[in-house]
Protein backbone atom coordinates (compact mmCIF):
# COMPACT_ATOMS: atom_id res chain seq x y z
CA UNK A 1 0.00 0.00 0.00
CA UNK A 2 1.44 3.28 -0.91
CA UNK A 3 1.77 6.06 1.94
CA UNK A 4 -0.43 9.43 1.99
CA UNK A 5 2.46 11.39 0.28
CA UNK A 6 2.43 8.37 -2.81
CA UNK A 7 -1.13 8.25 -3.23
CA UNK A 8 -1.21 12.19 -3.58
CA UNK A 9 1.68 12.94 -5.66
CA UNK A 10 0.35 9.55 -7.96
CA UNK A 11 -2.65 10.93 -8.19
CA UNK A 12 -1.61 14.54 -9.10
CA UNK A 13 0.73 13.49 -11.77
CA UNK A 14 -1.98 10.81 -13.29
CA UNK A 15 -4.29 13.89 -14.04
CA UNK A 16 -1.67 16.11 -15.42
CA UNK A 17 -1.43 19.21 -12.53
CA UNK A 18 1.19 21.02 -11.37
CA UNK A 19 1.60 21.65 -7.98
CA UNK A 20 0.84 25.61 -8.92
CA UNK A 21 -2.10 24.00 -10.74
CA UNK A 22 -3.60 22.42 -7.38
CA UNK A 23 -2.38 25.67 -5.51
CA UNK A 24 -4.45 27.55 -7.46
CA UNK A 25 -7.26 25.42 -8.16
CA UNK A 26 -8.06 24.24 -4.21
CA UNK A 27 -6.50 27.85 -2.65
CA UNK A 28 -4.33 25.35 -0.92
CA UNK A 29 -0.78 27.46 -0.29
CA UNK A 30 2.12 25.61 -2.23
CA UNK A 31 4.21 24.67 1.08
CA UNK A 32 1.44 23.30 2.33
CA UNK A 33 0.66 20.40 -0.73
CA UNK A 34 4.67 19.92 -0.95
CA UNK A 35 4.53 19.41 2.84
CA UNK A 36 1.40 16.98 2.49
CA UNK A 37 3.15 14.92 -0.76
CA UNK A 38 6.47 14.44 1.37
CA UNK A 39 4.58 13.81 4.47
CA UNK A 40 6.39 16.96 6.42
CA UNK A 41 3.25 16.86 8.65
CA UNK A 42 5.54 19.16 11.05
CA UNK A 43 4.93 21.95 8.53
CA UNK A 44 1.81 22.60 9.61
CA UNK A 45 0.94 24.97 12.18
CA UNK A 46 -1.93 23.23 13.94
CA UNK A 47 -2.97 19.03 13.22
CA UNK A 48 -6.51 20.90 11.94
CA UNK A 49 -4.66 22.19 9.23
CA UNK A 50 -3.30 18.60 8.46
CA UNK A 51 -6.68 17.35 8.36
CA UNK A 52 -8.61 20.56 5.96
CA UNK A 53 -6.04 20.14 3.56
CA UNK A 54 -5.74 17.01 3.31
CA UNK A 55 -9.36 16.53 3.07
CA UNK A 56 -9.71 19.05 0.00
CA UNK A 57 -6.58 17.85 -1.71
CA UNK A 58 -7.57 14.43 -1.54
CA UNK A 59 -11.32 15.24 -2.93
CA UNK A 60 -10.37 17.55 -5.64
CA UNK A 61 -7.54 14.87 -6.36
CA UNK A 62 -10.72 12.23 -6.82
CA UNK A 63 -9.92 10.41 -3.93
CA UNK A 64 -11.28 8.86 -0.85
CA UNK A 65 -10.78 11.30 1.85
CA UNK A 66 -11.83 9.20 4.89
CA UNK A 67 -9.02 6.66 3.71
CA UNK A 68 -6.61 9.25 3.49
CA UNK A 69 -7.22 10.57 6.89
CA UNK A 70 -7.80 6.78 8.29
CA UNK A 71 -3.86 6.15 6.94
CA UNK A 72 -2.95 9.60 8.45
CA UNK A 73 -4.28 8.43 11.99
CA UNK A 74 -2.92 5.47 11.88
CA UNK A 75 0.66 6.97 11.05
CA UNK A 76 0.25 9.05 14.28
CA UNK A 77 -0.28 6.47 16.28
CA UNK A 78 2.46 4.48 14.92
CA UNK A 79 4.97 7.46 15.58
CA UNK A 80 3.60 8.04 19.35
CA UNK A 81 6.46 5.75 21.40
CA UNK A 82 5.10 4.40 24.39
CA UNK A 83 7.31 3.61 27.58
CA UNK A 84 8.44 0.10 28.57
CA UNK A 85 7.13 0.44 31.85
CA UNK A 86 3.75 0.76 30.15
CA UNK A 87 3.83 -2.22 28.32
CA UNK A 88 4.11 -4.22 31.56
CA UNK A 89 1.49 -5.00 34.22
CA UNK A 90 2.63 -4.57 37.67
CA UNK A 91 1.14 -5.97 40.38
CA UNK A 92 -1.32 -4.32 42.52
CA UNK A 93 -0.54 -3.33 45.91
CA UNK A 94 -4.58 -3.14 47.22
CA UNK A 95 -6.72 -6.96 46.84
CA UNK A 96 -9.65 -6.45 43.56
CA UNK A 97 -12.68 -6.28 45.76
CA UNK A 98 -11.41 -2.94 47.16
CA UNK A 99 -10.41 -1.13 44.07
CA UNK A 100 -14.17 -0.21 42.62
CA UNK A 101 -15.34 0.96 45.59
CA UNK A 102 -12.14 3.13 45.85
CA UNK A 103 -12.81 3.79 42.45
CA UNK A 104 -17.00 4.86 43.10
CA UNK A 105 -15.63 6.83 46.51
CA UNK A 106 -13.09 9.40 44.56
CA UNK A 107 -15.46 9.85 41.61
CA UNK A 108 -17.97 11.23 44.12
CA UNK A 109 -16.30 13.05 45.60
CA UNK A 110 -14.41 14.60 42.91
CA UNK A 111 -17.83 15.34 40.69
CA UNK A 112 -19.19 17.03 44.18
CA UNK A 113 -15.93 19.17 44.42
CA UNK A 114 -16.12 20.13 40.32
CA UNK A 115 -19.82 21.20 41.15
CA UNK A 116 -19.58 22.85 44.32
CA UNK A 117 -16.21 25.28 42.53
CA UNK A 118 -18.41 26.04 39.56
CA UNK A 119 -21.39 27.33 41.48
CA UNK A 120 -19.96 29.37 43.87
CA UNK A 121 -17.69 30.81 41.05
CA UNK A 122 -20.75 31.41 39.12
CA UNK A 123 -22.20 33.27 41.85
CA UNK A 124 -19.54 35.78 42.42
CA UNK A 125 -18.34 35.89 38.72
CA UNK A 126 -19.76 38.99 36.60
CA UNK A 127 -21.90 37.45 33.20
CA UNK A 128 -19.60 37.53 30.30
CA UNK A 129 -20.45 40.10 26.96
CA UNK A 130 -19.27 39.05 23.96
CA UNK A 131 -18.44 41.73 21.60
CA UNK A 132 -20.40 41.23 18.21
CA UNK A 133 -18.66 39.67 15.08
CA UNK A 134 -17.58 42.77 13.32
CA UNK A 135 -18.65 42.28 9.35
CA UNK A 136 -15.74 42.11 7.24
CA UNK A 137 -15.13 43.33 3.66
CA UNK A 138 -13.08 41.06 1.42
CA UNK A 139 -11.81 41.92 -2.23
CA UNK A 140 -11.82 39.60 -4.87
CA UNK A 141 -7.77 40.03 -5.99
CA UNK A 142 -7.44 37.19 -8.10
CA UNK A 143 -9.86 36.57 -10.42
CA UNK A 144 -11.22 33.78 -7.76
CA UNK A 145 -12.70 33.08 -4.00
CA UNK A 146 -14.47 30.20 -1.78
CA UNK A 147 -15.04 31.95 1.28
CA UNK A 148 -17.64 31.26 4.36
CA UNK A 149 -19.92 34.86 4.67
CA UNK A 150 -21.99 35.72 7.20
CA UNK A 151 -24.44 38.69 7.73
CA UNK A 152 -23.52 41.87 6.95
CA UNK A 153 -19.99 40.73 4.99
CA UNK A 154 -19.53 41.91 1.54
CA UNK A 155 -16.80 41.45 -1.13
CA UNK A 156 -15.89 44.45 -3.81
CA UNK A 157 -14.97 43.06 -7.08
CA UNK A 158 -12.96 44.87 -9.80
CA UNK A 159 -14.85 45.88 -13.29
CA UNK A 160 -12.95 47.18 -15.77
CA UNK A 161 -11.46 50.53 -14.37
CA UNK A 162 -13.56 50.48 -11.61
CA UNK A 163 -14.95 48.09 -8.73
CA UNK A 164 -18.49 47.49 -7.34
CA UNK A 165 -19.62 45.85 -3.87
CA UNK A 166 -21.58 42.75 -3.50
CA UNK A 167 -23.75 42.58 -0.03
CA UNK A 168 -25.06 39.37 2.29
CA UNK A 169 -28.11 40.76 3.18
CA UNK A 170 -30.21 37.22 4.89
CA UNK A 171 -29.75 34.30 5.44
CA UNK A 172 -33.59 32.23 5.33
CA UNK A 173 -34.83 30.12 3.40
CA UNK A 174 -32.13 31.24 0.51
CA UNK A 175 -29.26 33.58 0.54
CA UNK A 176 -30.06 36.71 -0.53
CA UNK A 177 -26.92 39.28 -1.99
CA UNK A 178 -27.26 42.82 -2.71
CA UNK A 179 -25.83 43.28 -6.26
CA UNK A 180 -25.58 46.96 -8.38
CA UNK A 181 -28.82 45.36 -10.37
CA UNK A 182 -30.52 44.46 -6.52
CA UNK A 183 -31.16 41.59 -4.82
CA UNK A 184 -30.01 38.13 -6.29
CA UNK A 185 -31.38 35.29 -4.77
CA UNK A 186 -29.73 31.74 -4.24
CA UNK A 187 -30.32 28.39 -3.11
CA UNK A 188 -28.25 25.50 -2.26
CA UNK A 189 -26.03 24.51 -4.86
CA UNK A 190 -27.22 26.71 -7.00
CA UNK A 191 -25.51 29.01 -9.23
CA UNK A 192 -25.76 32.28 -11.55
CA UNK A 193 -23.96 34.60 -13.82
CA UNK A 194 -23.63 37.84 -13.05
CA UNK A 195 -23.96 41.01 -15.42
CA UNK A 196 -24.09 44.35 -13.98
CA UNK A 197 -23.01 46.51 -17.07
CA UNK A 198 -25.62 45.13 -19.16
CA UNK A 199 -23.28 44.38 -21.86
CA UNK A 200 -24.72 41.17 -22.30
CA UNK A 201 -21.47 39.65 -21.22
CA UNK A 202 -21.82 37.95 -17.37
CA UNK A 203 -18.17 39.16 -16.04
CA UNK A 204 -18.95 37.12 -12.65
CA UNK A 205 -20.17 33.97 -11.93
CA UNK A 206 -21.38 32.97 -8.43
CA UNK A 207 -22.45 29.98 -6.46
CA UNK A 208 -23.72 28.38 -2.77
CA UNK A 209 -21.61 25.85 -2.02
CA UNK A 210 -22.62 24.62 1.69
CA UNK A 211 -25.74 26.64 3.53
CA UNK A 212 -28.12 25.55 6.34
CA UNK A 213 -31.21 27.52 5.67
CA UNK A 214 -33.11 29.58 8.62
CA UNK A 215 -29.18 29.01 10.49
CA UNK A 216 -27.76 32.37 10.08
CA UNK A 217 -24.87 31.61 12.47
CA UNK A 218 -23.26 28.95 10.14
CA UNK A 219 -22.97 31.57 7.21
CA UNK A 220 -22.76 30.44 3.56
CA UNK A 221 -20.32 29.46 2.00
CA UNK A 222 -19.87 31.09 -1.50
CA UNK A 223 -18.07 30.67 -4.50
CA UNK A 224 -16.64 33.47 -6.76
CA UNK A 225 -15.43 33.44 -9.65
CA UNK A 226 -14.48 35.93 -12.59
CA UNK A 227 -15.38 34.93 -16.35
CA UNK A 228 -12.72 35.16 -19.00
CA UNK A 229 -14.42 35.70 -22.12
CA UNK A 230 -16.29 39.00 -23.50
CA UNK A 231 -18.77 39.49 -26.30
CA UNK A 232 -16.51 38.35 -29.33
CA UNK A 233 -16.17 34.95 -27.76
CA UNK A 234 -19.91 34.49 -27.71
CA UNK A 235 -22.10 32.59 -30.56
CA UNK A 236 -24.26 34.72 -32.39
CA UNK A 237 -27.20 32.78 -31.69
CA UNK A 238 -26.77 33.01 -27.88
CA UNK A 239 -29.51 34.67 -26.23
CA UNK A 240 -29.07 38.07 -24.52
CA UNK A 241 -28.22 38.49 -20.76
CA UNK A 242 -31.67 38.00 -19.19
CA UNK A 243 -33.54 38.93 -15.99
CA UNK A 244 -33.84 36.46 -12.60
CA UNK A 245 -32.74 33.18 -10.86
CA UNK A 246 -31.69 30.05 -13.36
CA UNK A 247 -35.46 29.36 -14.38
CA UNK A 248 -34.75 32.47 -17.03
CA UNK A 249 -38.64 34.17 -16.59
CA UNK A 250 -38.83 37.94 -16.08
CA UNK A 251 -38.51 39.05 -12.60
CA UNK A 252 -39.95 42.33 -11.94
CA UNK A 253 -38.32 42.40 -8.27
CA UNK A 254 -34.87 43.66 -10.12
CA UNK A 255 -33.10 40.47 -9.63
CA UNK A 256 -29.58 41.04 -10.86
CA UNK A 257 -29.10 39.79 -14.52
CA UNK A 258 -27.70 36.84 -15.43
CA UNK A 259 -26.62 34.83 -18.75
CA UNK A 260 -29.04 31.55 -19.97
CA UNK A 261 -28.49 29.36 -22.93
CA UNK A 262 -31.25 27.66 -24.52
CA UNK A 263 -29.33 27.06 -27.98
CA UNK A 264 -25.66 27.06 -29.59
CA UNK A 265 -23.44 27.21 -27.15
CA UNK A 266 -23.04 27.47 -23.16
CA UNK A 267 -20.25 28.20 -21.14
CA UNK A 268 -19.90 25.47 -18.42
CA UNK A 269 -16.38 26.86 -16.85
CA UNK A 270 -12.50 27.61 -17.86
CA UNK A 271 -9.90 26.44 -16.16
CA UNK A 272 -6.08 26.42 -16.37
CA UNK A 273 -5.68 22.62 -17.64
CA UNK A 274 -8.65 20.06 -18.89
CA UNK A 275 -9.26 17.73 -16.60
CA UNK A 276 -11.69 14.63 -16.00
CA UNK A 277 -15.21 15.70 -15.37
CA UNK A 278 -18.72 14.08 -15.35
CA UNK A 279 -22.48 14.49 -16.62
CA UNK A 280 -24.89 13.52 -14.40
CA UNK A 281 -28.14 12.58 -16.27
CA UNK A 282 -31.87 12.13 -14.30
CA UNK A 283 -34.82 10.97 -16.44
CA UNK A 284 -37.91 12.46 -15.97
CA UNK A 285 -39.95 10.25 -18.43
CA UNK A 286 -39.32 8.38 -21.07
CA UNK A 287 -36.52 8.87 -23.51
CA UNK A 288 -34.10 6.96 -26.63
CA UNK A 289 -30.62 7.96 -25.14
CA UNK A 290 -27.39 7.48 -26.61
CA UNK A 291 -23.54 8.82 -25.62
CA UNK A 292 -20.33 8.44 -27.16
CA UNK A 293 -17.18 9.72 -25.63
CA UNK A 294 -14.95 12.08 -27.64
CA UNK A 295 -11.29 12.07 -28.37
CA UNK A 296 -10.30 8.68 -26.40
CA UNK A 297 -8.98 5.99 -28.69
CA UNK A 298 -10.20 3.10 -26.28
CA UNK A 299 -13.55 4.51 -25.49
CA UNK A 300 -15.30 5.63 -29.11
CA UNK A 301 -18.07 2.94 -28.91
CA UNK A 302 -21.43 4.37 -29.24
CA UNK A 303 -23.78 3.45 -26.20
CA UNK A 304 -27.10 3.02 -26.83
CA UNK A 305 -30.22 2.95 -24.40
CA UNK A 306 -34.14 3.36 -23.75
CA UNK A 307 -34.03 5.05 -20.37
CA UNK A 308 -37.90 5.35 -18.24
CA UNK A 309 -38.32 8.48 -15.63
CA UNK A 310 -36.38 7.73 -12.52
CA UNK A 311 -33.43 6.31 -14.09
CA UNK A 312 -29.91 8.04 -13.10
CA UNK A 313 -26.76 7.88 -15.69
CA UNK A 314 -23.14 9.42 -15.07
CA UNK A 315 -20.78 9.76 -17.58
CA UNK A 316 -17.59 10.09 -17.20
CA UNK A 317 -14.99 11.85 -19.66
CA UNK A 318 -11.57 13.71 -19.92
CA UNK A 319 -12.07 15.00 -23.02
CA UNK A 320 -15.93 15.72 -24.59
CA UNK A 321 -18.75 13.57 -24.86
CA UNK A 322 -21.60 13.54 -27.58
CA UNK A 323 -25.01 13.33 -26.86
CA UNK A 324 -28.52 12.14 -29.08
CA UNK A 325 -31.33 12.54 -26.69
CA UNK A 326 -35.00 11.69 -28.87
CA UNK A 327 -36.76 13.91 -25.57
CA UNK A 328 -34.32 16.81 -23.79
CA UNK A 329 -37.24 18.29 -21.99
CA UNK A 330 -37.12 14.34 -20.21
CA UNK A 331 -34.00 14.76 -18.83
CA UNK A 332 -31.94 17.09 -16.51
CA UNK A 333 -28.07 17.23 -17.07
CA UNK A 334 -25.40 19.05 -14.96
CA UNK A 335 -22.07 18.58 -15.23
CA UNK A 336 -19.51 18.08 -12.39
CA UNK A 337 -15.73 18.76 -11.99
CA UNK A 338 -12.98 19.86 -10.25
CA UNK A 339 -15.63 20.90 -6.88
CA UNK A 340 -18.51 22.12 -9.22
CA UNK A 341 -21.59 21.82 -10.23
CA UNK A 342 -23.44 23.54 -13.13
CA UNK A 343 -26.64 22.47 -14.60
CA UNK A 344 -26.75 22.46 -18.54
CA UNK A 345 -29.58 23.65 -20.34
CA UNK A 346 -29.90 21.28 -23.87
CA UNK A 347 -33.85 21.53 -24.80
CA UNK A 348 -37.17 21.46 -24.80
CA UNK A 349 -39.89 18.95 -24.53
CA UNK A 350 -40.41 16.72 -27.25
CA UNK A 351 -37.61 17.94 -28.97
CA UNK A 352 -34.44 15.86 -30.72
CA UNK A 353 -30.91 17.07 -29.81
CA UNK A 354 -27.49 16.41 -30.76
CA UNK A 355 -25.33 18.14 -28.38
CA UNK A 356 -21.27 17.82 -27.40
CA UNK A 357 -19.85 18.84 -23.89
CA UNK A 358 -16.40 18.87 -24.27
CA UNK A 359 -12.77 21.39 -23.36
CA UNK A 360 -11.46 23.91 -25.91
CA UNK A 361 -8.36 26.03 -25.96
CA UNK A 362 -8.79 29.64 -26.16
CA UNK A 363 -5.93 31.66 -27.83
CA UNK A 364 -5.11 33.08 -24.09
CA UNK A 365 -4.03 28.93 -23.90
CA UNK A 366 -6.62 28.93 -21.31
CA UNK A 367 -9.13 25.61 -21.52
CA UNK A 368 -13.27 26.50 -21.46
CA UNK A 369 -15.43 23.51 -20.80
CA UNK A 370 -18.33 24.02 -23.57
CA UNK A 371 -21.91 22.53 -24.47
CA UNK A 372 -22.47 23.22 -28.13
CA UNK A 373 -25.67 22.04 -29.58
CA UNK A 374 -25.17 20.34 -33.63
CA UNK A 375 -27.30 20.30 -36.40
CA UNK A 376 -29.10 16.74 -36.51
Amino acid sequence: MKNIGGLLSAAREEKGYTISDVTRETNIARKYIVALEAEEFGAFPAEAYIIGFLKNYGEFLGLDAKTLLDQYRVLKIQEQSVPLSELLSKPSRFPRFFIMPMIIIVSVGLIAGIVFFAVSRASHSPPIELSPRKPIEYLLNNGFLEQRFFLGDSIVIPSGEGQYKLGLESLGETVVLSTPNGRLDLDLNQEALLDTNEDDVPELRISVSDYAKNNADTGVLLRLELNEYDARTLPSNTQNAITGSNSGEANPGGAASMTGVTGGEQLVWTGNNPYPFTLQISFQGNCMFRWEILREADRQLRNERYFVRGDQLDIQAQNGIRLWISNAGSIKIQAIGGGRTVPLEIGAAGEVVVSDVLWRRGEDGRYSLVQTRLEN
